[in-house]
């Protein structure tokens, strides 16, 4: 009989993966060894680490390289970085050693770019896609650092003011794409995005306001859905509505010269994840080489904007079981040292599940079990696992120690919870540690941020 949880996962999943191991009945993320990490820095624990970022930045370049080649497609390819997805320095540090762009949506984000520039992390030459709905702030610093420089810096209008406003603060010729609004999957409680101008208001706007403008330039045309890209009979019918607009724009518009399918690739949720990320690509460059062949039309530069895809895999939360609860004959709920609610905000908002992983005693017994967050809120709980319905871990004792992982949060989750401030029930933030590895394959570890101290949280409140 199997009754050891290294037994119940090699039956249930697929194991190991390019990123999880287990030595000495301890788990390993990318080799590293968590139970020397915890021993170290101890728990509730954030990791962030950093090659990661690298390493899916370079994949996507891979997989549109081939299949630029394989269809001897004409156009460029350039992969942006959106910054929603994790505003840390490290991050898009990490991420501008790829030769990449970055994508903006608000004011701030602006001050990002400025502070990289002058930390020496980037240029003038730095191209940065500017989207999301523009307040005054945001296109004042557009104006500002284009009329000092910044040439590659091109605004997505999201409605008709916004070139009225950067037409009164640019001195000079500037780059302009426009955003489409694209129509819902079907069980949205909305039909149109918000974001945006409709598929048959932009020639018209084109024609009217953009044509003989003498300043402004359409170079890019963008699309996005919420859904991100997937081989579904939605997202293959948007991209041949946004291509349509594109073919119809280039025909009057020459200068027009870039497509921008937006975001975005999914990330492993699952160890059971099956996503062929070669395949899409591959479809992707070939339908839009196809229509603009049959319409007789260049093929565009394109761009994408990946931001879960680039960060989410390099990040990860460690918790420890510090109790066990029975409440019934048929539940028990573990209780972790931390709150899911404000470190995995995600969870309790969208329902989101990420891949969790016992780090220790992968050589005992397991048992069924729920998981809660340490704030007195009844949502605050981890209810099951994509592949099983349930969680099942290592059985609790008392004397024995239990961690767990939760793999793959790199992404929106400390932005959402607010990073640094105060929580529900007044969680502290937990340590943060920054994971870097040299040419010689050794570890580096550095502490980004202590956990919250009580006084840090009071001061906040006005005590």
């Amino acid at each position: 009989m199997k009754i050891k949880y290294s037994e119940l996962i090699d039956q249930t999943l697929y194991f190991p993966t390019e990123e999880f191991n287990v030595s000495e009945n301890s788990l390993l993320f990318h080799d590293i060894p968590l139970m020397e990490v915890i021993e170290k820095f101890g728990t509730p624990l954030k990791i962030s680490y950093l090659p990661k970022i690298s390493h899916n930045i370079q994949r996507a370049k891979g997989w549109f390289r081939e299949a630029f080649e394989k269809h001897e497609y004409n156009g460029s390819y350039r992969y942006c970085y959106c910054t929603k997805s994790s505003h840390f320095n490290f991050v898009l540090e990490e991420a501008l050693k790829n030769d990449i762009s970055i994508e903006t949506s608000s004011a701030y984000d602006m001050d990002i770019v400025k502070a990289l520039y002058d930390k020496g992390k980037t240029d003038k030459t730095i191209e940065v896609i500017c989207n999301g709905f523009k307040t005054d702030d945001y296109l004042q610093k557009i104006s500002e650092m284009i009329n000092k420089g910044f040439s590659n810096i091109t605004p997505i209008l999201d409605n008709y003011r916004e070139l009225d406003k950067l037409t009164e603060s640019i001195d000079s010729t500037f780059n302009i794409g426009i955003r489409i609004a694209s129509e819902e999957e079907p069980k949205f409680e909305f039909y149109t995005s918000r974001l945006g101008i409709g598929y048959k208001d932009i020639i018209p706007y084109y024609s009217q306001k953009i044509a003989e403008h003498p300043n402004a330039r359409l170079k890019m045309l963008h699309f996005f859905i919420n859904t991100g890209i997937k081989d579904t009979a939605y997202y293959w019918n948007e991209l041949y509505k946004c291509l349509r607009v594109y073919a119809r724009l280039k025909k009057i518009a020459p200068e027009v010269d870039s497509l921008n399918i937006g975001g975005g690739f999914p990330i492993k949720t699952s160890l059971n994840f099956d996503y062929d990320y070669q395949y899409m690509v591959e479809e992707i460059v070939s339908q839009i080489k196809k229509f603009c062949e049959e319409e007789g039309v260049d093929e565009p530069n394109i761009y994408t904007e990946f931001g879960s895809f680039t960060v989410g895999e390099s990040g990860a939360n460690v918790y420890k079981v510090i109790s066990q609860k029975r409440q019934n004959d048929r539940e028990k709920w573990n209780m972790i040292d931390s709150s899911f609610m404000t470190t995995l905000p995600d969870t309790w908002a969208i329902s989101r599940h990420f891949i969790m992983l016992p780090i220790n005693r992968w050589d005992d017994t397991y048992e069924r079990v729920f998981l809660g967050g340490l704030t007195c809120d009844s949502d605050d709980y981890y209810n099951s696992e994509q592949h099983t319905n349930a969680i099942y871990l290592p059985v609790f004792s008392d004397t024995k120690p239990l961690y767990i992982g939760f793999f793959h949060t790199g992404a929106y989750q400390e932005t959402i919870s607010g990073y640094g401030g105060v929580h529900h029930c007044l969680m502290p933030q937990p340590r943060h540690i920054l994971i870097d590895k040299d040419e010689n394959g050794e570890f580096h570890y550095e502490i980004f941020r202590e956990q919250q101290e009580p006084e840090d949280i009071l001061k906040l409140l006005g005590y």
